[in-house]
């Protein structure tokens, strides 16, 4: 039986495309109303106050679900989100080349954005909770697969909107991909936190340019008729397929390590169980990936105390991986059996909360020692790890005495925030020569700062005009509230005291 010719099968391919294409003008893009839909996405991307109150408290939604690590109060605020109006008038204003409307959506994208990220960081400042949780830390590695949802969301939104088909559950989809991260960085910002506020940062921009590229891409697959001639056509669509290219290289290379970071942790587990016997029990295991090398702690369960476990487990786990491990196990001696193993498990972290609490207990006591008051009157926050302790005059201590206590207390309780405040003690003189502190001058100002933050008073700052003025700028970089009261000439010269509260 002869073949076709290659000239005969190129011919039926080609008109299995055309005909395909008639199909798809005809039977899908000829149905779509093209003036209508952008019409409506043109008064939906407008800078309104509605858009703004509900971005607002969407925002405030999402900051307090990541907070309390709360799916549930997360997927609430993407009932609200209206975010999706202006991206996706992004995306079609890039399809049909409108710069005007373009700019009128990015205008509105931009204001909503950096008013949803400062909602967020004033609510986290006002917050007692301010810890990193499951959630917010999920929202700081972007990877491939969130590059996936973003392009899924864009898929859906921009097909139900061109169908004329939108609603609630498309603008959740579009706010899966940008509301939580959004929030996460407005945490980042307010704790200063700039490993979260950059990794949330990161993967907002991934899923933002995702969503309103994809919807530019399908809005021209819907033929929505461009300005563009066809050679800036096919330079735009190159483009946007160049960027979606840049975005998921480095976002494959994040899914690999974490891919790499997740075997790890199974094959450290194994290793370490098979150190045992069958009846140890693995309560509790911490692994440092970024730390170098690797640091992992462990807590096992066992009938038997092995006193060669971490430098056997040691050897296995570096064979392994590959690469250098410090690990630390600790070992609790418990009877045989699931229910010994779980009781023992119990009494483990009650006796972490024991030592915990003891050493609360003893941090108390020396605050109380160095500040010259009674054990009650140190207010300790275990739960953030802070205590604050204020101090009674003592017979020849100056500010920089108190600056010292506090010091060495630190030192020696690295979780702790310490803060011991000192009485108004009278304020140093500040050294200058040509307009700039002298290194006495320049500690000076650093004692200044520490004893106005502790005791949240202003500072009243007299001398010379130029050397009054540089002062107050460099206590106003460290948050102090300044008075000046410069007087002719420059003595070298500028005297500090406390004024009162409403100065």
């Amino acid at each position: 039986m002869a073949s076709n010719p290659p000239e005969t099968r190129a011919h039926s391919f080609t008109r299995v495309v055309l005909s395909w294409r008639q199909w798809w003008r005809k039977a899908v893009v000829g149905t779509v109303d093209q003036a209508d839909v952008i019409n409506r996405r043109r008064q939906e991307c407008s800078l309104s106050a509605r858009y703004l109150f509900m971005l607002s408290m969407s925002a405030g939604i999402a900051i307090l679900g990541l907070l309390l690590s709360s799916p549930a109060v997360v997927i609430g605020a993407m009932l609200l989100s209206p975010l999706m109006d202006p991206i996706m008038g992004v995306g079609f204003a890039l399809a049909i080349g409108d710069f005007h409307w373009l700019k009128q959506a990015g205008r509105s994208l931009l204001v909503g954005t950096l008013l949803a990220i400062l909602f967020c960081a004033f609510v986290v400042l006002l917050s007692p909770l301010q810890t990193v949780t499951a959630e917010i830390a999920a929202r700081t590695r972007p990877n491939l697969f969130d590059l996936g949802v973003a392009l899924f969301s864009a898929l859906a939104g921009t097909y139900a909107m061109i169908r004329g088909r939108e609603g609630t559950v498309v603008g959740v989809a579009i706010a899966t991909a940008l509301m939580p991260p959004l929030a996460v960085v407005g945490f980042g910002l307010a704790t200063l936190n700039w490993t979260v506020f950059t990794g949330a940062l990161l993967l907002f921009v991934t899923n933002l340019v995702t969503i309103a590229l994809t919807a530019a891409l399908m809005a021209r697959a819907y033929g929505f008729r461009t300005s563009l001639t066809e050679r800036q056509t096919q330079l735009q669509a190159l483009a946007i397929m160049a960027v979606f290219i840049a975005l998921a290289i480095p976002l494959g290379i994040s899914l690999r390590q974490i891919a790499w970071e997740a075997q790890a942790s199974r094959t450290i587990r194994g290793e370490l169980l098979d150190e045992f016997d069958n009846n140890a029990r693995l309560s509790q295991i911490d692994i440092n990936f970024d730390a170098e090398p690797v640091t992992i702690a462990a807590t096992v369960l066992t009938p038997t105390i092995r006193s060669d476990a971490e430098e056997a487990a040691g050897r296995a786990i570096r064979r392994q991986l590959g690469q250098a491990v410090e690990i630390s196990i600790t070992q609790y001696q418990v009877g045989i059996g699931a229910k010994a193993a779980e009781e023992a498990q119990l009494a483990a972290a009650r006796a972490r909360e024991a030592a915990d609490r003891q050493r609360a207990e003893e941090l108390s006591v020396r605050l109380a020692l160095v500040a010259g008051v009674a054990e009650k009157d140190v207010l300790l926050d275990r739960e953030r790890r802070h205590a604050l302790v204020t101090a009674k005059p003592l017979t020849g201590a100056g500010l920089a005495t108190y600056r010292e206590l506090e010091g060495r207390i630190a030192a020696t309780e690295p979780e702790w925030t310490i803060e011991l405040r000192p009485p108004a003690r009278p304020l140093p003189a500040i050294e200058f020569d040509d307009g700039e502190p002298t290194p006495q001058g320049a500690d000076a100002i650093a004692l200044i700062g520490w004893a106005a933050q502790r005791l949240g008073a202003p500072v009243i700052l007299s001398g010379g005009e130029t050397d009054v003025k540089r002062a107050a700028e460099l206590l106003d970089g460290q948050g102090i509230v300044t008075r000046e009261e410069t007087a002719s000439g420059r003595d070298g010269k500028v005297t500090a005291r406390w004024g009162a509260p409403g100065d």
